[in-house]
């Protein structure tokens, strides 16, 4: 939106205005001849400057935050609405191509017009946004000025600026976690809509159980496979498959022992470097390690599969994805279980120690026992994390539905079908495109309950040792 940024920049330098002239007249307050010393005001200066600030920067914000929803909206309305009678296009497609024609010559992204009447329009365009972006900057300005002016005249030297201002505080804060709150519910709502829509063309007992999964539709009602197949089966097993058993069986292992040899046998300096660099696995993008599945490793398992005799092994392989997706999250195992084993009390290490057992004993009979509950959360929160991926699937395990238990084979998972399904130009009529939001509804509700799982077993874990 031209000049937006600029009506910001002059918003918070109307608040620092504010602050800094708030503040000054709370310091004459404390420096008041024979008047009032600190001890007589009740709030510090900085918290005066701070409710005049913010009742100049919260109006203003209002005003500027409605032109930036709503600001296309009203300049599209009185250019369509200044368009000769017989050039002004119909609502729909035609009125949504016109003005994306419109705002790309005001971009400056098209040399010239296709439609001449769009010359014209993106001319008037220019002039209708400078016009509503000097109203809006003025109006935001006045109103700022008009907070900052009341709060102004507010100050005085019993005034409990720091009470109003923790207070206005408090409310963004609720008002933002309320944002993430309506957002997840949202969410929760437009896939249970869409699910809603999708079962009433499909039976959820044959998208529950059924074996078949083949969602591409016809488009003549005469052709084959007009009715597609939605049997989820295979994409529920592909995603156990790889996600919650090859994924761990990699993970587990590796994660755990990394954590016991860091927490009881290495030296303080290398566990400081080891630890981070450690971590770093969890920060590189899934893309990377779909990359590196699909170059490196799914070759390699194919060649090991031809060596033993599989002659009917993949170039894409759930071994492939499930191996490399274990190695992704084997930060999230190993940091949970060095936790855990840290947590536990020295004194029930040394007290095995003390009685004779070996630091190996100790650690299978003494550390892993008592630290067992937060492991568990660890790898059930990892593996809410697998179930997840998609970039690893889609680039080394196939996009084929395969209910097949041979992990040389092609297989593929529920997030990758979300992916195949709306990738494109799709209706949201049809139940192909439907059934996108099934699939996510269902991996919502199975990684909502292993989080909800997790979390109370490592609540209990920590209400045992904290």
């Amino acid at each position: 939106m031209s000049g937006i940024g600029a009506m910001f920049a002059a918003a918070f330098g109307l608040g620092v205005l504010a602050w800094w002239l708030g503040r000054r007249k709370a310091l004459a307050f404390v420096a008041a001849p024979g008047g009032d010393r600190i001890g007589a005001v009740h709030s510090l200066p900085q918290y005066h400057g701070a409710f005049v600030a913010i009742l100049a920067l919260l109006p203003a914000l209002v005003v500027l935050a409605f032109w930036g929803l709503a600001g296309n909206g009203l300049v599209a309305a009185e250019v369509l609405a200044g368009l000769p009678e017989g050039t002004r296009p119909q609502p729909g497609l035609d009125q949504a191509a016109f003005l994306s024609e419109v705002r790309g010559l005001v971009r400056g992204d098209y040399a010239a017009a296709f439609n001449p009447v769009a010359e014209g329009a993106a001319k008037a365009w220019v002039a209708v946004e400078r016009r509503y972006a000097i109203l809006f900057g003025v109006a935001a300005l006045a109103v700022g000025l008009m907070g900052a002016l009341w709060g102004w005249t507010r100050l005085r030297p019993d005034f409990r600026a720091r009470s109003r201002v923790e207070r206005l505080v408090m409310g963004l804060l609720i008002l933002a976690s309320l944002v993430a709150t309506l957002t997840t519910f949202g969410i929760v709502l437009s896939l249970i809509f869409e699910s809603f829509r999708f079962f009433q063309m499909v039976p959820i007992t044959e998208f529950l159980f059924g074996l078949n999964w083949s969602p591409q539709t016809a488009i003549r009602a005469d052709q084959v496979g007009s009715s597609g197949a939605f049997g989820a089966v295979p994409l529920f097993w592909g995603t156990v498959f790889i996600g919650a058993i090859i994924a761990m069986i990699v993970a587990i292992p590796l994660g755990l022992m990394t954590a016991i040899y860091l927490t009881q046998y290495s030296a303080a300096g290398f566990r400081k470097v080891a630890k981070p660099v450690l971590e770093v696995l969890a920060g590189v993008p899934t893309v990377v390690y779909g990359f590196f599945a699909a170059l490196t490793v799914a070759p390699a398992v194919r060649d090991f599969a031809l060596s033993i005799g599989i002659s009917d092994a993949s170039s894409e392989s759930a071994l492939a994805a499930g191996m490399v997706m274990g190695v992704m999250i084997i930060p999230f195992v190993s940091s949970m279980a060095d936790d855990a084993l840290a947590a536990v009390p020295a004194s029930m290490r040394d007290g095995s120690l003390a009685m004779g057992a070996t630091p190996s004993e100790t650690i299978r009979k003494v550390l892993i026992p008592a630290a067992l509950p937060g492991i568990v959360g660890g790898v059930l929160l990892a593996v809410s994390r697998a179930i997840g991926e998609t970039m690893i699937v889609v680039m080394a395990a196939g996009m084929a539905a395969n209910l097949t238990a041979n992990p040389f084979n092609s297989v593929t998972t529920v997030t990758a079908q979300i992916v195949a399904l709306l990738t494109g130009d799709q209706e949201f009529d049809s139940a192909k495109t439907l059934s996108a939001f099934a699939l996510g509804l269902v991996l919502f509700l199975v990684t909502l309950a292993l989080n909800i799982f997790a979390l109370s077993v490592v609540k209990k874990y920590r209400e045992a040792y904290d």
